[in-house]
Order: C-alpha cells, then sequence, then structure tokens
C-alpha cells in the first residue's frame, strides 16, 4: 500500500524534472542560435568594411556619394549603424532572459564580489571609538546644618560619580586662619586651589593636610571615609589589615588604610565627580575654576531658613552656642553684640554669593544653581531631577531608589541622612523660642527676603503649622 501511494508522487517529481531539463534544454539551444546569428552578422559586416576600404577615394570625390549608400543600393544591406542598434537590442535581451533565468553575467557577478569583499574590510577597519560625555564637576557649596550631607547623598549613590565627603575638613584643621578680613581671603584661596586639584584627580593634595602625614600614600584618617561611596568600593577598598584601625570606617564594610593612588585611579576612571563643601563661603573666588579649561564646573549653592540653621547648629555644636544658651536661660536684654555681627556676616556672606549667582556674569553663566532645603525636603525627587538636568548627568533608578526608601525613614539622628523629609524640615518651629527668631529674623532679614523666607510677628505664628513660612519660588538656575 505505502508503495502504490508513492507512486504518483515519484510519477510528479519525474515529470517536473522533465518540464525543467526541456527548459534549460530550449534555453541552450536559444543561446546557440543566438551565437550563429551574432557570428554571421559579424561576418556580413566584416565583408562591408573591406569593401568599404576597396573603394577608390577618387570616385568617391567625383560622385559625391555616400559609399553607404552606393553599398544599400547594390547589396541592399543595412547601414552600419542601424546594425550597431540592433546588436546592441540582442545584448539586451540575452540579458534580461539572463536574469529571469537566475543566471547574472560574469561582470556583474565579479562587480557585486568587489562591493562584497569593500563591505566586509569596511567592517574589519577598526573604527574611531565613540566619543564619550563631557566630564562634569559638582560642587555642592553650603554651610553647616544646612541638610547638605542628605542631599549630597543624590550624587553619592550614583554608581558613575566620584563623590568626596567634605575634604576641606583636613585643611580647616591643619592650616590657621582668623576671623575676617585678610585671613578670609587667604583661607578661601587655599580652599580654592585644593578644591581644584581635587577635581583633577590630584588626591595626593590631600596627604599635605592629614594629620598623621600618611606613609607611602596609605592612611587611616581621611575625614568621614564612609561618607563616600567611591573610597570604598572595589578596587580601593583593599583588604582589612589588623591591628590597623580606620577613624572614619567604612560603613557597610571593613577596609585596609585608604591608599591615595588607588583612590586617585579610581577618580579618574568615572564619568564625572562631585564634592560636597561647607568652607567655601565666597562664589567668587571659584572664577578660575569655572574659567579652566580642563573642568566643567557646576554649583550647587544650597540654602536653608537661617532661623533653621542656628536652631540646628546649637543642637549639634553645644559647646560653640553656650553664650546663646545662657542668654535664652537667663532671660537676658541683649545677646552679645559680636555674636550677633557673626550671625549677620554668615548670612550675608551666603546672600551675596547667591546674588552673585543669580546675575549670571559670563564666567557663571549655565554654572550656578540655587537651591532651597525646603523645597528639597518637600519634593526631593523633582529637585534630584532638576539638579541632575542642570549638571548634566543623566539620573540613574538607583538614585531614585535610594531618594524613595531614605525620604520617608522614621530615622532622624543629627547627622543622619534618612528622615521623612517632609515632616522633619520644619520640626525646628516647635522649639525655638520666639525671641531667638527674633534676633535671626533682624541680623538675617537680607538673606530671608532673597531667599523668600517669611518672617513671623509672634509666638503663635512661629509654633502653627498651618502658617506657612516659605514663599513659592520657581528653579534658581538658568541655561
Amino acid at each position: 500500500m505505502e508503495k502504490g501511494l508513492s507512486l504518483p508522487q515519484d510519477c510528479r517529481h519525474f515529470l517536473h524534472s522533465l518540464r525543467m531539463r526541456s527548459k534549460y534544454a530550449l534555453f541552450l539551444a536559444f543561446v546557440v542560435v543566438v551565437f550563429v546569428f551574432i557570428e554571421k552578422e559579424n561576418k556580413i559586416i566584416s565583408r562591408v568594411s573591406d569593401k568599404l576600404k576597396q573603394i577608390p577615394q577618387s570616385l568617391v570625390d567625383a560622385n559625391s556619394t555616400d559609399p553607404a549608400l552606393v553599398l544599400a543600393e547594390n547589396a541592399s544591406l543595412l547601414s552600419l549603424s542601424e546594425l550597431d542598434s540592433a546588436f546592441l537590442q540582442l545584448q539586451s535581451r540575452l540579458r534580461n532572459l539572463s536574469l529571469q533565468l537566475g543566471m547574472e553575467p560574469a561582470e556583474e557577478a565579479e562587480e557585486e564580489q568587489t562591493l562584497e569583499a569593500e563591505e566586509e574590510w569596511e567592517q574589519l577597519e577598526p573604527r574611531p571609538p565613540a566619543e564619550a560625555p563631557p566630564r562634569r564637576h559638582v560642587l555642592l557649596m553650603a554651610t553647616t546644618r544646612t541638610g547638605s550631607s542628605f542631599v549630597g547623598e543624590f550624587f553619592n549613590q550614583q554608581g558613575n560619580i566620584f563623590y568626596l565627603f567634605e575634604p576641606l575638613w583636613h585643611i580647616e584643621r591643619t592650616v590657621s586662619f582668623e576671623q575676617g578680613g585678610a585671613n578670609a581671603a587667604g583661607s578661601a584661596l587655599v580652599y580654592r586651589d585644593v578644591l581644584k586639584q581635587l577635581f583633577l584627580c590630584d588626591l595626593y593634595i590631600l596627604e599635605h593636610f592629614i594629620i598623621p602625614a600618611p606613609e607611602d600614600h596609605l592612611t587611616q584618617f581621611v575625614f568621614r571615609r564612609g561618607s563616600s561611596r567611591s573610597l570604598c568600593e572595589d578596587p580601593v577598598c583593599t583588604p582589612l589589615v589588623k591591628k590597623v584601625f580606620e577613624k572614619y570606617p567604612c560603613k557597610n564594610r571593613r577596609c585596609g588604610p585608604l591608599n591615595m593612588t588607588l583612590a586617585a585611579e579610581a577618580c579618574r576612571r568615572k564619568e564625572h565627580m562631585a564634592i560636597k563643601a561647607v568652607r567655601i563661603r565666597q562664589l567668587e573666588f571659584l572664577q578660575p575654576l569655572a574659567e579652566d579649561p580642563r573642568l566643567d564646573l557646576r554649583v550647587i549653592q544650597l540654602v536653608r531658613d537661617p532661623r533653621a540653621v542656628l536652631a540646628s547648629r546649637m543642637v549639634a555644636f553645644a559647646d560653640k552656642y553656650e553664650t546663646w544658651k545662657n542668654w535664652l536661660a537667663k532671660g537676658q536684654d541683649q545677646l552679645r553684640e559680636e555674636e550677633v555681627l557673626r550671625l549677620k556676616g554668615n548670612c550675608e556672606s551666603i546672600r551675596l554669593s547667591a546674588e552673585l549667582g543669580l546675575r549670571q556674569p559670563a564666567w557663571l553663566r549655565g554654572r550656578y544653581m540655587l537651591v532651597r532645603y525646603e523645597d528639597v525636603a518637600l519634593r526631593p525627587l523633582q529637585k534630584a531631577q532638576e539638579m541632575y538636568r542642570f549638571a548634566g548627568i543623566p539620573l540613574t533608578p538607583q538614585v531614585e531608589d535610594w531618594i524613595q526608601k531614605n525620604t520617608q525613614a522614621a530615622h532622624d539622628g543629627i547627622y543622619s541622612t534618612q528622615k521623612n523629609s517632609s515632616e522633619q524640615f520644619e520640626k525646628w518651629r516647635f522649639s525655638m523660642p520666639f525671641k531667638l527668631a527674633q534676633v535671626v529674623q533682624a541680623a538675617c532679614g537680607p538673606a530671608m527676603r532673597l531667599f523668600g523666607y517669611k518672617p513671623v510677628q509672634d509666638a503663635a505664628s512661629l509654633s502653627n503649622r498651618s502658617v506657612s513660612l516659605l514663599e513659592e519660588r520657581g528653579t534658581f538656575w538658568v541655561t
């Protein structure tokens, strides 16, 4: 049964094969006929050409008769131009027939092979590498207790940014500067020059200010190393050394002493760099950095309500504010003048830098952004997106996840970066005495007006959460 069923199929295959063979046989016969025809035509053309050569030139000149016409009358032959035209038409028909039957002329096949070879060669040729995105150098410029550690984490959590937490702390502890006058300008210049070298990944500059001095570029005394992920990642995190303890260890892993050479190499490998600094107060001193062709500087100045700043400092730096506490406790009418002047000087320094940045001088145009901490606390993800857009760095989901997890946390220590930001940023209002708020409002009035912080007229307004202390402000930066 199976053989019987398969016979019709075999027959069909046999018939199909016969038809294909017949088709190719006819095509070959046609090609032979065409070539025979072409050969005859060539012989005719050759004979005509020979006869033309035999015609005497004098006969031509005497009769003024075209030889082609003579030949046409005597031999009834086509003109040479007509023969050429017929030959070209025949070549075209042969070519079309070859293409229909899937046969390519030899010249076209060679040309196609040449093109394919050229394409393969182009693929093998080394192509220039894609242009790397421009390296950005972000400076988070702030003062103490303005929420800069929290905002700095927005850059610390991004994997392609080399982030340093308060590296200028070592300079402040090593070099002695008095408050005000030329000494203040001198300190600003030192801070600026060290900052420039750090942005260029010259981390060796810090070795001159670290106490005790590093040995063979190794140190276990870098301030708050654990607040910089870049200093606690591989390969910067070297194996732990027994009986060697870091003063400021990494948070989530144990590392050996910091190798400044490895840290500098890691800095150069990262696409961007960011530094948080609370010791740079005068924006104008940063002009050489903004104009340095090796840097692409972006300055984010972070400000906070000066009443909140003072309330936080009195808790974090209690020893430095004993005078203020005694004044509040003893109920004295006036605070010591030098304390008020120091507060006013701090506020004026911040205000003058902000006014300079908002004026957008040519050297700072597109490089300055002013951010209020309160706006970050209320809308952390939105403000993070704005800061990254200003810096020209794409925001990664890694940072977004960190913001979502760490702005709803219940923990709120003095130096914590985890907090319920929308509830904590006005917590100071419910513990600050009204007369303390009055002193701050009097000393920092111009700065408060510039940044949109509303003064209060009585104690009830200060502690009433429904009374807003913020004026609406747009985004303080210009592209």
